[in-house]
Parts: C-alpha cells; structure tokens; sequence
C-alpha cells in the first residue's frame, strides 16, 4: 500500500470517528425527552445518561492516550470504535433507564480509547508540515455533524423512536473498525529490504520499536504507519488513578452545582479534585516513566494551547446555553426555529476549519489564534447585547463570530498541541486535547448557569427539564452573564500569545524521538526555549 493511500485511509477514519462522537452527543440530546417518556424515568436519571458517559469519557482520555502510544494507536481506534458501536446497538436494545446509564458508562470508555486515538494516527502518518489541512478536514467535518445532528435526531425519533439514534452508529463503527485493523495489516506487511546500517550508526538511534526508514515506523520528523515508537516505561497505572480520581471529582461536582449549588458533597467532591491534582502532580514528578512526561506537561507552548481550548470551549457552550433560553424563552422561538438562528455558527464552523490551515502557515499559530480568539470574544459581547427587540441578523452576526473563532481556534490550537510532542507521545497529547474539550463545556455550562441562578431567582418546577426563568427575569440576568464569558474567552487570547509565532518556529522545537526512559528524553527536551 502507497504512502498517500494509506495516508488518506487514515485520514477517513479518524473523521468518522470524530464524527460518530460529535453526532452521538447531539441526536442523544434530541432523544432524551422521548427517552424519558418511554422508559418512565426521572429527570435525574436522563440527566445520569449523559453525566455517566462524560465522566467515563474524562477520566481516561489520557491513559488511552498513552495506550496508543504504548500499543498501537491502530489497535486503540479499531478496539474503541468497534466497542463504541457495540455498546450503541445495546443501548438501542436496553430494556429500562438503568441499563441505558451502565451502557452508556461503558461508551464512554470505549469513546476515551477512541478519541485520542482519532488524532494519534494523524500524527503518527502525516509529516509534521502536513497535519494543518487533515486537522482542518476533522474540523469541518465535527461541525457538519453538529449543525446535522439535532435535524437528523429529530427526524429518527419522530419516526422510529429514540431508539434509532443509537443504532445509526453501528454501521459506521464497524465499517470503521474493520478498515483500521486493515490499515494496521498493511502497514505491518514486510516492506523492501532496508538499506544496511553503517557501523559508525548507534543502535542506539532508534526508540524502542522504531524501525529503519525501510521499516514499519519513523522519526518524528516524517510519517509513521504504526502509531509511531513507543515510548520505554511502565504504563504508570498509580499516575492514572490519581488523574482518573481528580477528573472525576471535577466533573461531577461541575455537574452537580449549578443543581444543587455549594453543598457538602460539592464541597467535597471539589477538595476530592484538588487533593487528587495536588498528588498527581507530585507523583510525576518523581516516578521514573510518568503518565504525562515532562516534555508535554512542562511545555508552555503546550500548556498554553490546552489553556486556549480550555477558555474557547467553555465560553462557546455557555453562550450557547445561555442563548437557548433567551432565543426560547425569550423571543418564543421553537426549536426549529431557534436552531436555524444557531446555523450561522455551524457554517463558518465548516468553513473555517480549511481555512485556518492556510492562515495558520502564512501568519503562525499565535497571530492566528490571537484573532480567532478575539473574534469568539466579540460574538459573545455581541450576543450579550441583545434584548427582545434583536432581528435575526444581528443574532446571525454574533453566531458567525462565534462559529469563524472556534473553529479556526480548534484546527490551531490542537495543531500546536499535535505537531509539538515527538510522535512516541502522540496519544498523550491527544488525550490532553480531548480533555480539556470535555472539560471546558462542562465549565461553561456550570458558570453560565450559577450566574444566572444567582442574579435571577429559578421559578417553576426544576424536576420536569431544569430551572425556569422568567423571560424578564433572564433577560436582566443575560447580560451579565454573557460578559463573563467573554472574559473567559479573553483570558484565552492572552494565553494565545505564548504560541510559535510561526509553524517552521513551532517545527524546529518539536523533540526528538529517543531511546531511553521519557524521563531522558523529557530532561533533554527541557533544555530547549519554548519561547
């Protein structure tokens, strides 16, 4: 098989695995309610549906990172994805709500196998100039199925029942699946001959399971087709518990506040997160193969790009959420109705996406992050003016600033994360990406909503959907809110300045791939400037 097949193989399954994530969440969202009727459930334990899958999905993203980096981010993929589309079909066959919550815990883990592998492979085939546009093409298509899922949710459950939603990913899991493990074959099939290796070279040149360029893998400078060398250690099972706990503690009592508010089990779950956090970071220190090595986390241009995700998510899904009420509540659209007034954002999502590759490559990370991220911060400040006077253009200007800015910032910044690490910790950085893009609207939807609870007192019955507001009531409270969030969005401008100010900067700091424990090599990588 070709390099450039092989490359293009790639290429469509980590966007259609992408994409069966992007779309489960947004059909699911339009099926809980029709999924409450059926199965006579509570709120809270609908609610539990989508709880228990993000905190399976959080607190193992990067061990499954690391996974992919030790076994084969191939094997990961085709593992997660197959898992993913089997606990969908079970789900779609579940007799009672209690099942549907088990099964949707154990998506969750096959989802966190899946997802950092979708960008592994990216960086383990595509040379390191190259990623731009596939990041793009990932991008766009994660927008695609986040405009088309509610409309394609809709349209299963009216007519077959929330059940459908689940099996609509059971084909494509499996065609996915299958094609991984066949890419994995091809790319282990014996190859020509190598050339000799002249004695003056050190074996020593090579991580352990890296092969010559005649081989299954590569440097990290060029492509790799087996998930690129895998990095010598242990899998630091004690580093991944401590994370797994932090993250969890986090996410539940980031769940649970904006419900409940500042209660002993919140307070508690948050000292639970912050202990967890305080003791992970202390264990890397000082184990010899650490789950997260120093060349990742002590990187600022890594930290730094983590940090801009981190903000952009969370003030684009708390505007969102926020911008739900007011367009329903408010302005008494309905959902179709309100939905065409989001579209804006979903296509210059989509189109975004290529383009900030380009810009990317003629302007450098930070130039572009920088204004993508002023740009998200001025479709919330745009947004936060509106009142029951506004006219859908004016709404449709603030969705088309958010949708160009968090689109350009997400092929930027996960560009950054993913060309900075060697290719051996590929996984790693992957798993880091898709925890703060779990993370972060979880933060913006916990901060959107206690800021409104507590300028606007609730009214009505919270257990049949969630707090109700009066449209005055939230109208006054809107404002507000929204200005923070374009705070938290600025805050992630400002982190954008610590990015390569171009691609060959960002290129000519990426570590090398070396033998040794990552300990040598996250040492000898330290010595460079992050700049």
């Amino acid at each position: 098989m070709t390099t450039r097949r092989l490359q293009r193989l790639v290429l469509t399954g980590s966007v259609t695995g992408a994409v069966i994530v992007a779309l489960d969440g947004t059909v699911l969202t339009v099926a809980q309610p029709a999924l409450q009727r059926d199965l006579h459930a509570s709120f809270g334990q609908v609610q539990w549906t989508s709880t228990g899958y993000l905190i399976a999905v959080a607190s193992l993203l990067v061990f499954a990172g690391r996974l992919g980096d030790r076994y084969g981010h191939q094997q990961l993929f085709a593992l997660g994805i197959l898992g993913f589309g089997a606990t969908s079909a079970a789900i779609g066959l579940a007799p009672g709500v209690g099942w549907v919550i088990a099964l949707r815990v154990a998506q969750g883990i096959f989802g966190a196998l899946l997802q950092p592998a979708t960008l592994g492979m990216l960086r383990a085939t595509y040379p390191a100039d190259r990623l731009g546009m596939p990041l793009a093409l990932r991008t766009s298509a994660i927008g695609l199925a986040a405009a088309a899922g509610p409309v394609l949710g809709g349209a299963l459950v009216a007519h077959w029942g929330w059940r459908a939603v689940f099996f609509l990913n059971v084909v494509p899991a499996c065609l996915m699946g299958g094609l991984a493990l066949v890419v994995r074959r091809a790319a282990l099939a014996p190859g020509p001959a190598p050339a000799p290796i002249p004695p003056s070279a050190s074996a020593s040149s090579f991580a352990p399971g890296e092969a010559s360029a005649g081989g299954a893998g590569s440097t990290a400078a060029g492509p790799t087709t087996t998930g690129g060398a895998r990095p010598a250690g242990g899998l630091d099972l004690p580093g991944a518990c401590l994370l797994a706990l932090a993250l969890v503690s986090l996410v539940h009592t980031l769940v649970a506040l904006p419900e409940t508010g500042w209660t002993m089990v919140t307070a508690l779950g948050g000292a639970t997160a912050a202990f967890a956090c305080g003791a992970f970071i202390r264990h890397e220190r000082r184990t010899a193969s650490p789950l997260v090595p120093l060349s990742v986390v002590g990187s600022t241009t890594i930290a730094s790009a983590l940090a801009v995700l981190l903000s952009a998510s969370a003030a684009l899904f708390g505007t969102l959420f926020v911008s739900t009420y007011f367009l329903q509540d408010v302005l008494a659209l309905d959902p179709l109705e309100s939905g065409l007034r989001v579209l804006p954002l979903a296509v210059l999502m989509v189109l975004s996406a290529p383009a900030s590759a380009v810009l990317q490559r003629r302007y450098g990370p930070r130039r572009t992050t920088v204004t993508a991220m002023t740009l998200l911060t001025l479709g919330v400040l745009v947004l936060s003016q509106l009142d029951r006077n506004s006219t859908a253009p004016a709404i449709g200007a603030g969705f088309l600033l958010l949708g160009a800015g968090f689109g350009t910032v997400m092929v930027t910044a996960t560009a950054v994360i993913v060309r900075h690490v060697a290719t051996a910790h590929a996984g790693v950085a992957g798993g880091l990406q898709q925890t703060a893009m779990n993370i972060g609207p979880t933060l913006g939807v916990a901060t959107a909503t206690v800021l409104v609870t507590l300028t606007t007192p609730a009214t009505g019955d919270r257990s049949r959907g969630g707090p109700h507001w009066t449209a005055e009531a939230f109208l006054s409270a809107m404002g507000p809110t929204l200005l923070t969030l374009a705070a938290i969005a600025a805050t992630g401008a400002l982190a954008a300045v610590k990015l390569p100010r171009s691609t060959a900067d960002d290129d000519s700091r990426q570590p090398p791939v070396m033998g040794g424990s990552d300990r040598d090599t996250s040492e000898v990588t330290a010595m460079k400037s992050d700049g």
